[in-house]
């Protein structure tokens, strides 16, 4: 099931507990677990209803300013399938997130040895666990299309390929591309791959952007803003008007911003700037 940015995080703060889809039959169920970029979402019940029972207050639960909204965006899909009201609710972080930050010992490690081996065995085109592992490692927070082509791959099937990796806590998605977890990192010290650590440049020191989307944070790697310090050298109106910037993002800075002590140039809360030292 799948929903915007925007929506995920109007779930996650409370403020959105609806949704609206129109399906042949259900493709959810009810309490089923999610996993999204904000953590889990759980669905909590999954009702066909007639468009003509609709409410105000079921366009507003599902982050809507109107019924006419709700019936209109229903109308721009397909008119000649059922309308569902699907039930959703914040279910808390995603345990994938504890999971990458933990670093196993070394049975934990020779068991996900093991894992890795039978995937390498089970794939018609050879071993590629330890090489997409490394691959990652070497070129964090490149687009998947360029790391597929790197290693001959489509991009769909290496994606694919990716998200196993990601479900035992290797891997850690980016807005754009990947990054190794320290759970990964482990695993390939402990096996003496050779990782390619003196040729990377270190991560930028501060505060790292949060999620903003692939086409937010681009816009800002642009500008050459890549920490959340940097972004405060900005005002508000100079971030949005960066083209991929939109209100989801500017929001989630803000967040970010004020989670930190920090905020853009032209907002209450923002560092005046440094005096001249005398001599």
């Amino acid at each position: 099931m799948h929903m915007r940015p925007a929506e995920l995080a109007a779930i996650r703060a409370g403020d959105v507990d609806l949704a609206f889809r129109r399906w042949e039959r259900p493709r959810v169920k009810v309490g089923t677990r999610m996993r999204t970029a904000v953590g889990l979402v759980e669905v909590t019940s999954v009702d066909r209803v007639p468009v003509r029972t609709l409410t105000t207050a079921d366009a507003r639960r599902a982050g809507l300013a109107s019924l006419a909204a709700l019936r209109q965006g229903l109308d721009r899909l397909r008119s000649d399938r059922p309308v569902y009201r699907i039930g959703l609710r914040y279910a808390g972080a995603d345990p994938r997130q504890a999971l990458r930050e933990a670093v196993p010992d070394a049975g934990e490690i020779e068991a996900i040895g093991v894992w890795l081996d039978r995937l390498d065995r089970a794939s018609p085109t050879g071993p590629w666990t330890r090489a997409t592992l490394l691959l990652i490692d070497e070129l964090p927070a490149t687009r998947a299309p360029d790391l597929a082509q790197r290693v001959g791959r489509d991009t769909a099937s290496f994606k694919q390929n990716v998200r196993k990796l990601k479900e035992r806590g290797l891997t850690e998605s980016l807005d754009i591309g990947y990054r190794l977890s320290a759970r990964g990192a482990a695993v390939l010290d402990h096996e003496g791959r050779p990782r390619l650590t003196g040729g990377r440049s270190e991560p930028e020191p501060g505060i790292p952007l949060p999620h903003l989307g692939a086409a937010a944070t681009r816009a800002l790697n642009a500008r050459g803003v890549v920490r959340l310090d940097q972004v405060a050298e900005l005002s508000a109106g100079e971030v949005q008007a960066l083209h991929g910037v939109g209100p989801y993002a500017l929001r989630h800075l803000r967040s970010a911003l004020d989670a930190a002590g920090l905020a853009f140039r032209d907002e209450p809360g923002a560092s005046p700037p440094a005096m001249p030292e005398r001599s």
